[in-house]
């Protein structure tokens, strides 16, 4: 833990250091050696799952991908803002990448943590970093609403879990996540249980979010800059299935008839925020929403508790982590040159730049999991999960990836097909910067398809 934990730490002094025009390249380049590094942690040698183990952290194949992924994105983040940080002071700029090097130090301390109350303060720590983002380089004058829905919406949620957590604590005495796993089931029967029960999941269905309490995920989404998209999309999402995963062994006997309502909204919400998607202007309002909808099937694969509903679930998240992120980072280069996020001034790309229309159309399908991309092995796993537990979920399942499938075209036909309109006939071109982002989110998704294992180990 400590070899990678210890040089994001030393980024700090280095971003505050770095003569101004050695800044981006320094911190870029220690962050991709970072996220090398990070790679390592795939090598399991215990048999019981748990490595790299001290007092505070360990890490088990279900944190081990989303570690990875939060590594991985840091390198990302710092090459897809550098443009539209270069206007700024330098001690902006640093300031800037010093709150993306907090954010991924407070999640990998999230991800690793042994103990559930350690796991509560680093979930609520992001919050922090995240808020400066949206909140001080966001693009419009609605950022300010859009930070205090996405502060207010997560507390909300998360207040109830600490006390749960605590009065977890008390009934167990311990709230180790490798003690938990072997103590016996609580005996969950009172009304109170069940208040508890709600209390625990709440703060992560917010944070994923299910539909219903998902309406500061699009607000946050659209005014946010670059980096704040791709890190909200690609990481702080997948830290509500993340808990939800970590706390469902604990929740075993109530969960049968308690789920039931939030696999309803879950699995409507699939159906609803793609229909959305199917009429949105904006274009990062779409790719946001599209989010939800993903994240819906992810909340319902991990709510019937079958081990391929897990596996599902993770390989989905990781898989939407990356093709999300790079959404963003296309519809960033197109607002970089165009200055409009409506996707009706900003059409016939493919002419302008053909290599630019190839990523979308990768990143596009990804989006509709195609086969054989890791979207549709996830997809598939929750789906026949699903299925095998209520065959009328298969209705509202098979409409949510008709859909998908709907706004993921007309999102690809809509910016890059068709006249391209007189006013943005002078672009400039593409730069290498930007290929090398979107080829650096795209090649992992392709290679997982060789060794899917790396990311559904969880349950073998």
């Amino acid at each position: 833990m400590l070899k990678i934990l210890i040089p994001t730490l030393a980024l700090l002094p280095t971003t505050w250091l770095a003569p101004a025009k050695w800044l981006w390249p320094t911190t870029l380049a220690h962050s991709f050696i970072i996220a090398l590094i990070s790679l390592t942690w795939f090598i399991t040698l215990t048999e019981t799952g748990w490595n790299s183990i001290n007092l505070y952290m360990a890490t088990d194949p279900l944190s081990t991908p989303l570690l990875a992924l939060t590594c991985w994105l840091l390198p990302l983040m710092i090459l897809a803002s550098q443009n539209h940080m270069s206007t700024e002071p330098t001690s902006r700029q640093r300031m800037y990448i010093t709150l993306l090097i907090s954010l991924q130090i407070f999640l990998i301390l999230a991800f690793s943590a042994s103990e559930l109350i350690m796991f509560y303060v680093m979930f609520e720590a992001t919050l922090i970093p995240t808020l400066v983002i949206i909140t001080r380089w966001g693009n419009q004058t609605e950022r300010l609403s859009a930070g205090i829905y996405f502060l207010f919406y997560t507390l909300a949620g998360s207040l109830p879990l600490l006390v749960a957590l605590l009065l977890l604590q008390n009934s167990t005495g311990t709230l180790s996540l490798i003690t938990l796993s072997f103590s016996d089931p609580l005996p969950l029967t009172s009304y109170a249980d069940k208040i508890w029960w709600v209390s625990c999941l709440l703060a992560f269905l917010v944070k994923m979010p299910l539909y219903g309490v998902h309406l500061w995920l699009p607000k946050a989404h659209v005014e946010a800059p670059i980096a704040g998209s791709m890190i909200l999309a690609a990481v702080l999402l997948k830290l509500g299935g993340y808990g939800m995963m970590r706390m469902m062994p604990m929740l075993g006997p109530l969960t049968k008839e308690l789920s039931y309502p939030f696999i309803i909204f879950a699995l409507w919400g699939v159906i609803m925020t793609s229909s959305i998607c199917l009429r949105q202007t904006d274009l990062k309002s779409l790719i946001a929403y599209s989010s939800v909808s993903h994240m819906g099937l992810v909340a319902g694969g991990i709510l019937i508790q079958t081990p391929w509903g897990f596996s599902g679930a993770l390989i989905l998240m990781i898989a939407h982590g990356l093709t999300s992120s790079a959404l963003f980072c296309l519809a960033n280069t197109n607002y970089e040159r165009t200055h409009s996020r409506t996707m009706i001034l900003a059409r016939g790309l493919q002419a302008t730049l053909p290599l630019m229309a190839t990523w979308w159309f990768i990143a596009s399908l990804a989006n509709l999991a195609l086969p054989p991309l890791p979207n549709l092995m996830g997809e598939l796993m929750i789906i026949t999960s699903l299925f095998n537990w209520s065959w009328s979920t298969l209705l509202m399942t098979g409409l949510g990836t008709l859909i998908t499938a709907g706004y993921s075209l007309y999102m690809f036909l809509m910016t890059q097909r068709g006249p391209t309109p007189s006013h943005i006939i002078a672009l400039a071109p593409s730069h290498t910067r930007e290929h090398l982002v979107i080829f650096l989110h795209l090649s992992p998704l392709l290679l997982l398809i060789f060794k899917p294992e790396l990311i559904w180990g969880w349950i073998q």
